[in-house]
């Protein structure tokens, strides 16, 4: 089986809208070979930077192929890698105390002068 999955393989990334395929070079499959040889399933920020520009690289410069049948594609999937956008938190400004001019207690620079 790895024998197939080194000829023809493919590396399987898991996106927002669905599972994509990407097609490889020998040299790639044999790479992505030994970074999945323990799990099947990778997200992609457990990855060293360098696994990670890789995968990026991959994924523009050989785009997306098309699998026609499932049943045939888990044979031949490398790896999959679980593609998660960051979550951005939410900034809220922050907020300053409104200082009312005629307040009852004295601000602490401004001290009655007495006569």
């Amino acid at each position: 089986m790895w024998i197939e999955k080194l000829v023809e393989g493919v590396l399987q990334v898991d996106t927002a809208i669905g599972p994509r395929f990407v097609r490889l070079k020998l040299k790639q499959r044999a790479y992505l070979m030994w970074m999945f040889r323990h799990f099947p399933s990778l997200p992609q920020q457990v990855l060293r930077p360098r696994e990670q520009r890789m995968i990026d690289r991959l994924c523009e410069e050989n785009g997306f192929a098309s699998m026609p049948g499932m049943g045939a594609t888990d044979a031949l999937v490398i790896g999959t890698i679980e593609k998660r956008q960051p979550v951005v938190e939410e900034v809220m400004p922050v907020r300053r105390p409104i200082v009312a001019s005629n307040s009852p207690v004295p601000e602490p620079g401004r001290e009655a002068a007495s006569a």
